[in-house]
């Protein structure tokens, strides 16, 4: 059985449109939307709102861990803009969104098994899946005899992206799932091996929860993203091979897994 998996599409309709080619199966573990590009400055909704210079302003802030100031420079950004308060900020964001979503789940492959992303709006998706799409979060799914275990989102962090959920949501999610063959999450464990990104240039979020997991139950395969430019895209854990997918929108190619 060959497995297509994907994860942090930001924006790579065209390339996810051809993500599933040759595959039996097609997986996307999140993070549909681009909001900036580290890359690219000119691409992604900060962009098209208030200019890559801004962007490009703002990533530098991000990269640099000064939250607060890139905060601060988005608030200014916002005020130029004329809209104020956390309503009317969404309001603008959410139709720029809306439109991305759309060409992204025209894209979509199909059939797919989805997870969400740190960088998604899981209340918005229900409004663009196709019959074929089968969204799992913390929930487990019987394919080709073995059990797949699917767990979204991201944790709380200073990024302070859509959808991070607690420690305790997170751990519940988690527990859900009982033992499985694989696991598909969009953060990885907490390993600094796999969490550190070395073109930003500082360790990001995983999982002691899914850590744990692992040691437990010793799945054949963990699969996520998240972590774009990790220093080590892959590891073992006792039986465990852990695997960072890779970051589609830079890639432009799907990870494949040969599952027999």
């Amino acid at each position: 059985m060959r497995v297509h998996v994907v994860s942090d599409v930001h924006g790579a309709a065209p390339e996810l449109s051809r993500a599933a080619e040759g595959a039996d199966v097609f997986v996307c573990l999140g993070d549909l939307i681009c909001f900036l590009d580290y890359h690219d400055p000119s691409r992604g909704i900060f962009a098209d709102l208030f200019g890559s210079e801004h962007a490009a302003q703002y990533i530098a802030l991000r990269t640099a861990n000064r939250f607060a100031e890139a905060r601060e420079l988005s608030a200014r950004a916002w005020a130029d803009l004329g809209v104020d308060g956390q309503e009317g900020r969404w309001g603008v964001m959410q139709a720029m969104v809306r439109s991305q979503y759309e060409e992204l789940f025209d894209a979509m492959p199909r059939p797919a098994l989805l997870t969400y992303g740190n960088v998604d709006l899981p209340d918005l998706w229900p409004d663009f899946l196709a019959d074929d799409h089968r969204v799992l979060d913390g929930e487990v799914v019987e394919v080709g005899g073995l059990r797949w275990g699917f767990v979204g989102g991201g944790l709380q962090s200073p990024m302070r992206t859509p959808f991070e959920v607690s420690p305790e949501v997170y751990a519940a999610k988690v527990a859900a799932l009982g033992p499985v063959d694989v696991l598909f999450t969009h953060i990885p464990p907490s390993l600094p091996e796999l969490t550190y990104d070395v073109e930003a240039r500082r360790f990001e979020i995983g999982s002691q929860v899914l850590l744990d997991y692992v040691h437990e139950h010793q799945p054949r395969y963990h699969l996520f993203g998240h972590i774009h430019q990790p220093l080590v895209a892959r590891t073992r854990i006792g039986r465990t091979e852990c695997l960072n997918v890779g970051h589609f929108q830079g890639r432009g190619r799907p990870f494949v897994l040969d599952l027999t």
